[in-house]
């Protein structure tokens, strides 16, 4: 079977691939209902840890820790970045797997997409525009580790705009999909031909999503309620993800014509009586978060779109269905703004379309970030950055050889040290700037008398009066993103290869808790 997973913040959306149908697959519930999601929740007690439905259901007792939002802590994750949870330090990549193998048992057991046991399910996986590479690997590598078969990876806006070529039957057009879901914002410009889709820019935002609401709603809701700073730090977590499951349902619950939410917090604690919260304080408040979606999109488009008509503005995501977000959207972009069907599954249907490769789509997908390394120039007296894949870069398709860039030169110290970030941005002089990634720092002999020996990362590095052989840089980049380098010694023949990534730092331990409201756009 093949299925295109949208893995999001506050939901998994599973559609599968059945004969050019692209149902999505629904979940059995605890109440016996059928849901068209899978909770990406982790709930602890001791050395016990429940996944998924097992864990929405643990917040109903005492003493489990429930963790919602993982995906929120991959932006700054590695594969050695551990997470405290219930008095364990568990290794972020472990819980990943773990969760990804409860998904795979739900779509056995307790799910409408009828898999054996045995059945070979492959994927094809969402991941924010603006992943870095450690989140890429991350997230293939739990669902490698669960026995999913991973076809390939897709940035959600450009699956979303599969989704919306394939349900107008192919036309030409030029989309920018605005993807708000439940963590992240992403805007993606795409040009539709037919078959091919190619990404013309990415922009987002990694920290801002439908989750931000929520927390806002549940502030001023505790504020109505008139409960002191003090209590609200003694709230347990799991009385905090009951009072942000109880805000998700209430804002879920608005349409346009709202104009009072009542929040329940006796559904948090039992002396706590309901409270009644008008929509336009709520969306005051959230004004500030939807205006930043908006500069970023408005952003992209000056710098990709000058003098050129977008056909139509596409709104995806969960986070998306805000009557505020519309109704701002609107306010800027008029008429060209096209509301998808499936909000909170146009992503994983564009990702079962592509997985099922039938349709004869082709994504053209291209680098969100600008990867590189530093370097010393003039002599040693300044350090510049080498963009060694820059941002805009297309990638090459699954299937097709990975792109190559190569860098040769004459070394003037004994020890390489290589330092690799990657920049949302760079100035006019080709500095990284905005958001930025740093990476491993991996060393390399350029010394023939080092090449043999254990523990050169504990060697001082020392300039030499004269150089030594001709060294090569030979760096590689695959469909999904995912960057290694080759360093040769052209003269002696000694050769390393490295996979770029946070392989090797030692992460500081992530304590999941308590989300404060956003400040963004109040600075």
């Amino acid at each position: 079977m093949k299925l295109g997973i949208d893995f999001g913040t506050t939901r998994i959306v599973v559609a599968a691939a059945d004969r050019g149908n692209y149902p999505i697959v629904g979940f059995e519930a605890p109440d016996g209902a059928v849901q068209e999601w899978f909770p990406p929740l982790i709930a602890a007690r001791g050395s016990q840890r429940l996944y998924g439905w097992s864990a929405w259901r643990a917040q109903e007792y005492p003493g489990w820790t429930i963790v919602r939002s993982l995906k929120r802590y991959l932006d700054q994750a590695g594969p050695q970045t551990e997470v405290h949870i219930a008095d364990q330090t568990v290794l972020l990549g472990q819980l990943l797997s773990e969760l990804m193998q409860a998904l795979k048992s739900a779509l056995v057991d307790r799910s409408t997409a009828n898999l054996s046991t045995d059945e070979q399910v492959e994927v094809m996986l969402g991941v924010p525009a603006n992943a870095n590479t450690n989140q890429r690997f991350l997230t293939s590598e739990a669902f490698r580790c669960a026995g999913f078969s991973v076809a390939g990876m897709l940035n959600e806006p450009s699956a979303a705009s599969v989704e919306f070529s394939h349900k107008r039957g192919g036309t030409n057009s030029r989309i920018l999909v605005y993807d708000l879901g439940g963590g992240t914002f992403d805007a993606s410009l795409v040009e539709c031909n037919g078959g091919s889709h190619t990404v013309v820019a990415s922009e987002g935002i990694t920290t801002l999503g439908g989750d931000d609401f929520d927390t806002i709603l549940a502030e001023l809701a505790l504020e109505s309620a008139g409960v002191e700073q003090e209590e609200r730090d003694g709230m347990t977590q799991a009385e905090w993800f009951r009072l942000q499951e109880e805000c998700r349902d209430r804002k879920e619950a608005l349409h346009p014509n709202t104009r009072r939410i009542i929040v329940d917090l006796e559904r948090v604690r039992q002396e706590w009586a309901p409270v009644t919260i008008l929509a336009a304080d709520f969306y005051t408040a959230c004004r500030p978060l939807v205006e930043e979606t908006i500069h970023a999109t408005e952003d992209l488009l000056a710098r990709h779109a000058a003098g050129k008509e977008i056909d139509a503005l596409y709104v995806t995501g969960g986070g998306s269905e805000l009557p505020l977000v519309s109704r701002v959207l609107r306010e800027r972009f008029g008429r060209r703004v096209r509301r998808s069907a499936h909000t909170r599954s146009a992503t994983a249907i564009g990702l079962a379309i592509q997985a099922a490769d039938t349709e004869g789509y082709a994504l053209k997908d291209r680098f969100t970030r600008y990867f590189g390394v530093w370097r010393e120039s003039e002599d040693g007296r300044s350090i510049v950055f080498d963009p060694l894949f820059a941002k805009g870069t297309g990638l090459p398709a699954p299937g097709e050889p990975p792109l190559e860039c190569t860098r040769v030169y004459t070394p003037v110290h004994n020890v390489g040290h290589f330092r690799y970030i990657e920049a949302s941005h760079c100035d006019e002089s080709g500095n990284p700037q905005g958001d930025i990634t740093e990476w491993d720092e991996i060393v390399f002999p350029f010394d023939r008398a080092l090449q043999e020996l254990p523990g050169i990362s504990r060697v001082d590095v020392e300039r030499r009066t004269a150089g030594g052989g001709l060294i090569r840089e030979l760096y590689r980049c695959d469909s999904a993103g995912s960057v290694w380098v080759q360093i040769s010694d052209l003269a002696t023949g000694h050769q390393q290869t490295f996979r770029l990534g946070r392989w090797l730092r030692s992460d500081s331990p992530v304590t999941p808790g308590r989300k404060k409201k956003s400040t963004k756009g109040k600075e």
